[in-house]
C-alpha cells in the first residue's frame, strides 16, 4: 500500500458525514507506519475503545469506513477473522459493524464481521505479528494476500451499496 495523507484518509469515509470524518482521530504515526507490508490502514480510536476505522486502496481510489466494536467478551474460545483467517486466542477477534452508506444508513441499518481486533490482518498474513498457534496452510503469499483483499473489498461493497 502506499503512504496516505490525513485529509485523504478524512475525504475518503463513506458511511459518515463530513463532520464526523474531521473529528475522528487519525493516526498520529502514519511516517512510521510499515506500508509496504499493508493492505489497508486499520486503526482504533484511543479516545472510545468502540469505535475503529479502515481505509482500503480500492480501484477506484480510497474508500474509508467508520466501524463500531462490540464489546462482548471473547468467552475464552478461539476465535477466527473473516477477512485474513487468521486464529485468534479468546480477545484477538471483534465483531465490528459498518453504518451502511446513504439512505440505508441514516435509517440506521449496518453490516458486521469478524476482524482481528488490531486490525493487523495485513501483518498477521506476512508473520510480521504472533497470533499464536498458527493454522498451516498451502497457499503462499500473494494468495493470501489476494484472499484478504477480495474478502475486505466485499465487505465495503456491502457497506457502500
Amino acid at each position: 500500500m502506499e503512504p496516505i495523507t490525513v485529509p485523504a484518509i478524512r475525504a475518503s469515509f463513506v458511511n459518515c458525514t463530513k463532520g464526523e470524518a474531521q473529528r475522528m482521530a487519525v493516526p498520529k504515526d502514519l511516517a512510521t507506519r510499515p506500508w509496504d507490508d499493508l493492505d489497508y490502514l486499520g486503526w482504533r480510536d484511543p479516545a472510545a475503545e468502540d469505535r475503529a476505522y479502515l481505509v482500503f486502496p480500492s480501484g477506484t481510489g480510497l474508500v474509508g469506513v467508520a466501524l463500531r466494536v462490540s464489546q462482548q467478551a471473547g468467552l475464552g474460545r478461539r476465535s477466527v477473522c473473516s477477512v485474513c483467517l487468521t486464529a485468534h486466542d479468546a480477545d484477538g477477534v471483534s465483531l465490528m459493524t459498518a453504518r451502511l452508506a446513504g439512505p440505508s444508513g441514516r435509517q440506521g441499518n449496518s453490516v458486521g464481521l469478524y476482524l482481528c481486533a488490531d486490525l493487523a490482518c495485513s501483518l498477521y498474513i506476512r508473520g510480521k505479528k504472533d497470533a499464536g498457534r498458527r493454522i498451516e496452510e498451502t497457499l503462499t503469499l500473494p494468495e493470501k494476500v489476494d484472499r484478504t483483499t477480495s474478502n475486505l473489498a466485499a465487505f465495503l461493497q456491502r457497506v457502500a451499496a
